[in-house]
């Protein structure tokens, strides 16, 4: 069986919240840094994870 290195397991993070790790190469392509905001949304099958929009925005 080849290895699927898409397929991530949900950790439990303290008490009451859950978390999947993101490839860092894959976080860099996007731009996104450390504490970075992000907006989340409930979508049919799943999340969708969005870049917040913010007024601090550098570019």
């Amino acid at each position: 069986m080849a290895k699927n290195s898409n397929i991530k397991k949900v950790t439990r993070i303290g008490k009451g919240s859950l978390g999947i790790m993101l490839p860092a190469s894959g976080v860099r392509s996007l731009g996104w840094r450390e504490r970075q905001r992000v907006i989340v949304k409930r979508i049919p099958r799943g999340f969708m994870i969005l870049d917040a929009v913010t007024k601090k925005r550098k570019r």
